[in-house]
């Protein structure tokens, strides 16, 4: 399993797509929506919250098809579902290689990010936070998404359809713990909100995205 984690984390940073694309795409929504909101800073900073998880989550999004969907393409998923490891245990490797690769980065970018639509160093805390309990949901729920579309033809819009609605309760308590932050008020509720959604899809869905697996190998 640490094999494996560890191999989906060099092939992602040196091929760029996981890495590097969630990155850029998360930087070219934050820079562009000055542009098409106008410069009232009073305005980007009200708004920044919603709009920096907003672009976090579809970062994520963007390279969850290529989870699976490589190793699907060449045959070494098929040699995996062979081995003695459990498909459960390589979902989980290769959703934490996801996270690693993608939301940690993420995670970490969104406070300098949103300097850009003026956010606080305080309020950039608390969203470093949200996302760091957050995107290992995000990871998980689009990994199992992957397997669901597995050998399906531009599988990419139908797992955006399957998974965006399941991201929905993340990016609410998420943006919910953001604007409390920056209101001053109590957020722990949201926090825990996130962290509770994240430790049940690691329970929950490893198990159905075996039989997802199984089902699309057979």
């Amino acid at each position: 399993m640490i094999q494996l984690f560890t191999r989906d984390v060099v092939l992602s940073v040196r091929s760029g797509g996981g890495f590097g694309l969630a990155l850029a795409f998360f930087l070219i929504v934050v820079v562009l929506m000055p542009f098409a909101l106008g410069p009232d800073q009073f305005v980007l900073a009200k708004i920044a919250p919603g709009l920096l998880w907003l672009g976090a989550l579809l970062a994520c999004l963007l390279s969850s098809d290529r989870i699976f969907g490589m190793d699907y393409e060449d045959g070494t998923l098929e040699l995996l579902a062979t081995s003695p490891l459990p498909l459960e245990s390589v979902y989980l490797a290769k959703s934490a290689a996801h996270w690693l690769t993608t939301g940690l980065p993420l995670s970490l970018a969104a406070p300098v990010f949103g300097l850009l639509l003026n956010l606080n160093l305080k309020v950039g805390g608390v969203l470093c936070l949200s996302l760091l309990l957050g995107t290992p949901a995000l990871s998980l729920i689009g990994s199992f998404g992957a397997t669901l579309t597995l050998g399906v033809r531009r599988g990419g819009l139908l797992l955006s359809l399957l998974v965006l609605p399941l991201y929905i309760p993340t990016l609410i308590f998420g943006a919910l713990a953001v604007n409390a932050a920056a209101l001053g008020k109590a957020l722990d509720g949201s926090l825990l909100s996130i962290l509770a959604i994240s430790l049940g899809a690691i329970a929950v869905l490893p198990f159905f995205s075996a039989m997802a697996l199984r089902a699309n190998l057979q």
